[in-house]
């Protein structure tokens, strides 16, 4: 289970219609450094070096294709704790893209060592200090269950409830697959069940690693249905998981599979605006709805 912290603040406060017009966000991607970014001033990680071209420029043409507004860049592990290529592109399209940082929870080099202990036990006491601090800070934290949501749900479960004020972010649906067995089923329940706890979010993010079936990955339309009836539209978030979307389906390809899905499982135009955009925008909290800069 991974965490990370986003550079802006949250409100639980009831949610109120998304402000027309509506901007398309996307609450989960990545960039990192061309090759020759690297070479110059944002060097890889060693051993991490990306096996795909994810670079701000690449990005921002995808976007332009997809008529995507805006986005929440999260930090790569390609670039670890080393945050300056997302802050230079933070620093230059301020209006377009805010920032999801890798937190280190040591100071002293030892944080490579600490984070997976970190990772493999969130409710420790390092975890239960950067789940306070978030919460004071206004800050909100997702989560990342790569190997499933039942080796983390009592730790999730245990933080929302000490921390109430701590808004929380389940990336790509908790990596909940259509069920396929009894197993499956009581983990999807789990998900839904952690909507009782109202801090808590879910990203509709990185489609092609939910679903069983290639694009328009049909199959996630029952985890969208129920999901939408627990938490609610306004409690979802569209992300792309860009630059892994794009040799999966592509990019704007990926964005449409969510107006496709919505559209099967007749969603109202003002839940799907909630979803490719509202929600972001409410928790975040950034100047979506301002003009945008030109790329």
């Amino acid at each position: 289970m991974a965490s990370n912290f986003s550079n802006n603040s949250s409100l639980n406060s009831p949610p109120s219609p998304p402000p027309p017009p509506m901007k398309t966000i996307d609450s989960h991607l990545h960039v990192w450094a061309s090759p020759q970014e690297a070479a110059d001033k944002f060097p890889y990680h060693p051993g991490l070096e990306p096996p795909i071209p994810g670079d701000v420029d690449l990005l921002l043409k995808c976007m332009e294709e997809a008529g995507v507004d805006g986005a929440v860049i999260v930090q790569p592990i390609n670039h670890m704790f080393d945050h300056s290529l997302v802050t230079s592109v933070l620093k230059r399209y301020p209006s377009k893209f805010i920032g999801c940082c890798l937190a280190n929870p040591a100071e002293d080099g030892s944080g490579v060592e600490q984070i997976e202990h970190l990772v493999l036990k969130m409710s420790n006491e390092i975890g239960k200090a950067l789940f306070s601090k978030a919460g004071e800070l206004g800050v909100p934290v997702k989560i990342m269950c790569m190997k499933g949501l039942s080796l983390h749900i009592s730790d999730i479960e245990e933080l929302c409830t000490t921390f109430p004020s701590t808004v929380v972010l389940l990336d790509h649906m908790a990596f909940c697959k259509p069920p396929l067995n009894d197993e499956e089923r009581k983990t999807f329940s789990m998900l839904l069940k952690l909507s009782s706890f109202p801090q808590v979010y879910v990203k509709f993010s990185a489609l092609f690693r939910l679903s069983r079936k290639p694009f328009p990955y049909n199959d996630v339309e029952d985890l969208l249905t129920h999901v939408i009836s627990t938490y609610g539209a306004n409690r979802v978030m569209w992300g792309s998981d860009f630059p892994y979307v794009v040799p999966e389906c592509g990019y704007k390809e990926g964005k449409e599979a969510v107006s496709m899905i919505a559209s099967r499982i007749s969603l109202s135009s003002s839940e799907l605006d909630w979803i490719l955009g509202g929600t972001a925008a409410q928790v975040f909290r950034h100047s979506w709805n301002a003009p945008l800069e030109e790329a």
